[in-house]
């Protein structure tokens, strides 16, 4: 097995184990900021031990043992110098026997432990965008680069945001634990973000070769659901989560038998995962009895998706009335793209342009902007302005598959497609 291969595959397993292994590491030494660095420690043993040695049969466990012996070093060498200034004897052997329970149990409380991570990295002490990008950082596994294209701002800002909400936690000393019930609240909007952005990132990659991260759904879908039992009174809980399940559901349909992406409206429908859009519907009926809001919206325009048996039958009006309602509950030139997706769809392309047109300085740099533009110049005929826009959305996209998919369209356009 070669190195090069090698580096593949643990990228791709630290995808799925790297936030198993910090939260892991967290709860013993109680630093998110020190959890995240001998996890990183880690990860460079494996790169140093896995090419000479092979990749182990269970790698994910090898981390998290390796990660767990790297801790209790830290441990004893704090206890060993704690020794040294310790006056009161009973202090040190306090310590050592709390080190020791946590040390044994390290493995029992994954799941927890992810849960307890999230919510320590949306501790009020940070600010909204260093609660998130410190999340999606230890607990999405998303490089700088990544989460930078996610909030559409510059890899330094990200990179800064991210170290200063890591020494925030350790100067303000806060501990790794589940928030009062007071607390859960005030933090809970920052989880869900972190939630629905590692959600995305997983459903449609914004970089790399991937053209989905199906595991990152997964693991988001997975932590919304544990939120939606600890929390079953929460609208906006079962909102996401019902998002989620929904726009999972068309995963297997996303790509073909070629590993070619599928656009939804080509789509077939017959693979869409029905269990998936069952529990959802389910989980958007508790929300909106609850009360629901951005999330909820979101989900109901989902919803109008799953419940179309053909692209054809799919309910374009509603879809872009729920989306001048999200543009009014939460604003977003994200939200108002979308909106004039749907108004294209609905029979007015002109104005969908008009709307699209509007937003070109807020979305400059966001490769689906001129997609958008080009599929609704393609609707009015317009096939060299579309084309031309397909180019564009080609040149800003980094993400390889997506890059093809807007070239083919464009070619599609041109004379001769």
């Amino acid at each position: 097995m070669t190195d090069d291969h090698v580096r593949r595959t643990l990228d791709a397993v630290w995808r799925i184990e790297g936030a198993r292994v910090v939260a892991g590491i967290a709860r013993l030494v109680r630093d998110v900021g020190l959890a995240e660095e001998l996890a990183q420690d880690t990860l460079v043993i494996a790169l140093e031990q896995w090419p000479r040695d092979g990749v182990p049969d269970a790698p994910g466990p090898w981390l998290r043992a390796t990660a767990k012996h790297r801790a209790i070093d830290v441990l004893r060498r704090r206890q060993r110098y704690a020794e040294k200034l310790a006056v009161l004897g009973a202090d040190v052997v306090a310590e050592r026997d709390r080190t020791d329970d946590l040390v044994d149990d390290l493995d029992d409380h994954i799941g927890d432990d992810l849960l307890r991570l999230m919510f320590t990295a949306a501790h009020p002490v940070l600010s909204t965008e260093g609660k998130v990008a410190l999340t999606l950082r230890l607990l999405g596994g998303l490089s700088t680069d990544e989460i930078a294209r996610a909030f559409l701002i510059p890899e330094a800002t990200a990179a800064q945001r991210i170290v200063r909400a890591k020494r925030t936690l350790s100067a303000a000393g806060v501990e790794f634990s589940m928030p009062t019930p007071a607390e859960t609240a005030e933090r809970l909007g920052a989880v869900l973000g972190v939630l629905y952005l590692v959600f995305n990132e997983g459903y449609a990659a914004r970089s790399g070769s991937d053209w989905t991260r199906p595991a990152l759904c997964r693991e988001a879908m997975r932590l919304g659901r544990v939120l939606a039992g600890l929390l079953p009174d929460e609208p906006e809980v079962h909102g996401l989560v019902a998002l989620m399940e929904l726009q999972a559901s068309r995963l297997p349909a996303r790509i073909d038998a070629a590993g070619r992406p599928v656009l939804l409206d080509d789509q077939d429908r017959r693979r869409w995962d029905r269990l998936l859009i069952r529990r959802g519907l389910a989980a958007l009926e508790r929300a909106e009895s609850l009360g629901g809001g951005a999330y909820t919206l979101q989900a109901a325009i989902a919803a109008c998706h799953a419940r179309a048996l053909r692209a054809t039958d799919t309910d374009w009006p509603r879809i872009g009335a729920l989306y001048e309602v999200l543009a009014y509950v939460r604003p977003s030139p994200v939200v108002r793209l979308n909106h004039a997706v749907a108004v294209g769809k609905a029979g007015d392309p002109s104005r969908g342009l008009a709307i699209t047109d509007a937003l070109a300085a807020e979305l400059r740099r966001y490769p689906h902007l001129p997609a958008v533009r080009g599929e609704l110049l393609a609707q009015l005929g317009r096939a060299a302005e579309a084309a031309a826009a397909f180019r564009r959305a080609a040149e800003l996209t980094r993400n390889d598959v997506e890059r093809a998919l807007f070239e083919e369209r464009a070619a599609t356009l041109e004379p001769g497609g």
